[in-house]
């Protein structure tokens, strides 16, 4: 068997890295509306968002990494969401998903929450009551780019600081690590 020519991919660890965390989301649905629904829509096999890598769903905060909040969220249960959020591990996104999740929607009332970044930062925000499965697989995209961004300007954050770091040892005398 040979091991030659086509068969070979040569590519960097970081390049592996993004793609991987571009491609393998695990989505924890936080549903308490008729959203909810649209996101079952999006993960059947009419719209199959498993092509974008986040078909795995977890019901579990600590084995997902994008929190999809879909929904009507009030008062009391702001703490369980915010709870939610907190368990999950870093990296960690959320998508919020229909104009209740986004805004309130049509409840302003006291005991609804005005929009979830209230308590917890969104990263992406997908409009609409309900919001549709291509506005959400949009959203998934967008998503997707963030991440992308977020990784590359974090390495070139890391890149510059260890470029001080060898500037100051060279001023100073001192020993690079």
């Amino acid at each position: 068997m040979s091991m030659t020519g086509e068969s070979w991919v040569t590519t960097t660890f970081d390049t592996l890295e993004d793609w991987a965390a571009r491609n393998s989301f695990w989505p924890f649905p936080f549903g308490t509306a008729c959203c909810a629904i649209e996101f079952m829509s999006t993960v059947s096999s009419h719209y199959d968002v498993s092509r974008f890598g986040a078909e795995v769903v977890r019901f579990s905060p600590r084995q997902s990494d994008v929190l999809l909040v879909a929904g009507t969220i009030n008062d009391k249960m702001g703490p369980v969401l915010k709870k939610i959020y907190d368990q999950m591990a870093e990296p960690k996104w959320v998508i919020s998903m229909g104009a209740c999740a986004c805004s309130g929607g049509f409840y302003r009332a006291y005991h609804v929450m005005q929009g979830i970044d209230e308590i917890i930062p969104v990263d992406v925000y997908v409009p609409g009551c309900p919001p549709t499965p291509e506005g959400l697989i949009y959203g998934i995209l967008q998503l997707k780019e963030k991440v992308a961004r977020d990784r590359e300007h974090q390495r070139r954050m890391n890149r510059e600081s260890k470029d001080q770091e060898k500037t100051q040892s060279v001023n100073t005398g001192a020993p690079t690590v």
